[in-house]
């Protein structure tokens, strides 16, 4: 457990100095590649703070709405005869949109259902095997400009969907 802790405390300080030898090898300017960077950084956040505040209004109409309780009163009967605890709904709604909305979900799930019940498993590994669809689409095809996406929404909440049922049928299998 020791060494892991150390190669974990060392790990950026022997990366930073790593890159610093690559540089003076490679005869590059560092100093100046960074500010490169941080300009183009800057830049790349102008372009792309719309599509990200877009879909934090989005997250939070979502969730001020009422429609996650109203699609929980709807699933409810569906999730009992599968014994599906109603608490992995609300991960499964939540993740496609925002990753930190989803943590704090998985969070009060941990909180409120103990760490070892099924719900925060099954929870668990929805956080690990779902993807962050819409802020990854709103971020990506929005820096690019990319206005035309004909089916990829469509196929993306597909395999959000079928990702989620894969990830609570292995949950399931391996603990109860």
């Amino acid at each position: 457990m020791k060494y892991i802790q150390l190669v974990s405390q060392l790990i950026i300080p022997l990366f930073i100095f790593f890159v610093l030898i690559y540089a003076v090898i490679k005869k590059i300017k560092v100093y100046e590649s960074f500010i490169f960077g941080a300009k183009d950084g800057f830049e790349i956040i102008l372009k792309i703070f719309p599509y990200i505040l877009a879909i934090f209004i989005a997250i939070k109409t979502f969730q001020s709405s009422g429609a996650i309780e109203f699609i929980k009163n709807i699933f409810s009967a569906i999730f009992n005869i599968l014994n599906i605890p109603i608490e992995v709904l609300y991960i499964s709604l939540i993740k496609p949109f925002s990753g930190s909305a989803s943590l704090a979900v998985f969070t009060d799930i941990v909180k409120t259902t103990q760490a070892d019940s099924l719900a925060s498993k099954i929870s668990a590994v929805i956080m690990g095997s779902a993807e962050t669809t819409f802020y990854v689409l709103s971020l990506y095809l929005g820096s690019v400009r990319i206005k035309k996406t004909k089916y990829l929404v469509f196929v993306c909440i597909i395999s959000d969907i079928i990702g989620i049922i894969i990830a609570i049928l292995v949950a399931k299998i391996f603990f109860g």
